[in-house]
């Protein structure tokens, strides 16, 4: 374990941006700053406002390293991104826009290439969801851009380099669905190649690397000159206090704009790549099979379309709802998940108060959680962790339709601490609210229609 008192942690997610200060003997955020992050709809492609996020950040690391301190940097961030840079490490090209889409022939240009699942355990993923598909989009689409890209980097190391000028690629960030990583061999697959890009990829570091101090002129302008740790892919993060301190098998159900679901103990020979199946990678670089959907992002559309409800208030309603078979399927947020090509509808709900449709929802998501864990196979105790880890009415249908004990981590996302646990601090345990399964009558029979009213 390090001597290090406070971690600072640049955490940027698809929806919020934010630096936060970790207590090393505690594990508690004692400082925290939040941005949104936006996407600027200009120039050649949709991309995210990097300036924006870098003067945030650099403002409130200012501000931390005044009061309370800290004493080194780490970094997590969302997964499908990555960063172009020139010769003098400036992007070359903007960070684009995972959920822009690209041309049809672009698209079945790529389709053609690249590698088969059995080899990079990535399923074929809409838009710009995996890295293979951006590259090869950005290297065809824009050539006079591409041909001054020198260093292609990972996006949470993209921050660590921009820090302390030292570029490095990392396999949590490589082996989130990119096409660029066989997690069997924890090797670059084929399409390095097919690009012709492997001599422009960043070496690869181990997450748990301290690449250096930031830059002197970074130090001069923060009031502080700490080292900097390589960095991680967000869900990763989110997983890895689990793996330091809990025996396999269990599973961790990482929320945020994405419900990303993790197999711990499992294996890769039964994912169904057509179903958002897939293998991630580990901060110890080793494959652990994955699921998931955009919960998040469908809970925050439910919310907006329903309006607020008090979650003790929905929770008293679940039995009407299931008797009333109200139901919602599949699927809110198009694009990805168990359930591909579905188209969200109400069934029953005419009439339905507001507090009915809301745990209705809930059930949706437990039911949609409950399906990605079966996918991967998940076994033993689930661990709930981040928003979804507030809402009583999902984890009680969650250890319901599982009959596994489920654990919620109430509270901000894993994704700080995990990345403050790659410099050295003592792994903190949560206070972990336990649901036991319990019998809800007609549940079994509501899921059984569910899936009837999919086909």
């Amino acid at each position: 374990m390090s001597d290090y008192r406070r971690i600072a942690v640049l955490d940027i997610g698809k929806t919020n941006a934010k630096v936060v200060v970790l207590d090393s003997a505690t594990g508690a955020e004692i400082a925290v700053r939040k941005q949104p992050n936006t996407v600027i709809r200009d120039g050649l492609y949709p991309h995210y406002d990097i300036e924006t996020l870098w003067s945030f950040a650099l403002a409130a690391l200012k501000t931390f390293a005044s009061e309370p301190g800290f004493d080194a940097i780490s970094i997590t961030t969302h997964g499908a991104a990555a960063a172009l840079l020139d010769a003098d490490g400036k992007l070359a090209m903007p960070v684009i826009d995972y959920e822009h889409e690209y041309p049809q022939d672009i698209r079945d240009a790529y389709d053609a290439l690249r590698p088969s699942f059995d080899e990079t355990y990535s399923p074929r993923l809409s838009m710009g969801l995996n890295i293979g598909a951006q590259l090869h989009y950005q290297k065809n689409a824009f050539p006079a851009e591409f041909v001054e890209v020198a260093d292609i980097l990972t996006y949470a190391q993209y921050w660590s380099a921009r820090l302390t000028g030292v570029v490095a690629n990392e396999a949590t960030s490589l082996g989130c669905h990119t096409d660029l990583w066989n997690p069997r061999t924890g090797a670059y697959s084929s399409l390095v190649d097919t690009l012709a890009i492997r001599d422009r990829m960043a070496p690869i570091r181990s997450a748990f690397d301290a690449l250096g101090q930031v830059l002197p002129d970074i130090a001069e302008e923060i009031g502080i000159s700490v080292p900097v740790y390589c960095g991680i892919h967000d869900s990763n993060a989110s997983l890895l206090p689990h793996l330091v301190g809990r025996a396999a098998p269990f599973a961790v159900v990482s929320t945020g704009t994405w419900v990303i679901n993790f197999g711990v103990g499992g294996d890769l020979d039964h994912l169904d790549a057509k179903r958002d199946a897939l293998a991630n990678v580990d901060a110890y670089g080793r494959a652990v099979p994955s699921s998931r959907f955009m919960g998040g992002r469908e809970f925050e559309m439910l919310s907006a379309e329903i309006g607020q409800v008090d979650d003790a208030a929905a929770k008293a309603v679940i039995e009407d709802v299931v008797v009333k078979g109200i139901m919602l399927l599949p699927n809110v947020a198009p694009g990805s998940g168990p359930f591909p090509g579905k188209v969200s509808r109400w069934l029953g709900a005419e009439g339905a108060s507001r507090e009915e449709r809301y745990a209705a929802a809930c059930l949706y998501l437990a039911l949609m959680t409950e399906a990605c864990l079966g996918l991967i196979g998940a076994k033993g105790p689930i661990i709930v962790e981040g928003p979804f880890a507030l809402n009583e009415t999902y984890l009680s249908l969650l250890s319901a339709l599982t009959g596994h004990d489920t654990m919620a981590l109430p509270g901000s996302t894993g994704t700080s601490q995990g990345a403050a646990l790659l410099a050295g601090i003592r792994p903190v345990s949560g206070v972990e609210k336990h649901f036991a399964p319990s019998a809800i009558p007609g549940l079994p029979a509501y899921r059984e229609r569910w899936y009837v009213a999919m086909e």
